[in-house]
């Protein structure tokens, strides 16, 4: 039987990897990393809760009493959502072509 892939990344193997792959010369590029990061650390932590607490809870309102998922499942949907929209704006620099922007088909007019 394989072991299991660990996913759980440190922060700072995240941000150790991001910080060399961007252009920590520019602000922007940075303040998205510190972002991206703190997005994560939100994501983590609504995790935690919510294998503390389960994945469903129990809601008394009155007389009834039901069982409705864990609003934070929501939750973690929109920060997920949010670290992948971030991924997407990150401007990865190449190492070869540092200072050298490549250009594509795309770029001609």
């Amino acid at each position: 039987m394989k072991a299991a892939l660990r996913t759980d990344v440190s922060i700072d193997k995240i941000k150790d990897y991001l910080m060399s792959s961007v252009d920590t010369t520019s602000p922007v590029e940075v303040e998205k990393v510190g972002r991206y990061l703190k997005h994560i650390e939100i994501y983590r932590r609504m995790e935690r809760t919510v294998k503390k607490e389960g994945v469903s809870i129990m809601v008394k309102n009155a007389t009834q009493t039901f069982v409705k998922s864990h609003p934070l499942l929501n939750e973690m949907s929109k920060v997920n959502a949010s670290i992948m929209n971030i991924e997407r704006t990150f401007h990865f620099i190449d190492e070869e072509n540092k200072g050298n922007p490549k250009y594509s088909a795309d770029d001609l007019i």
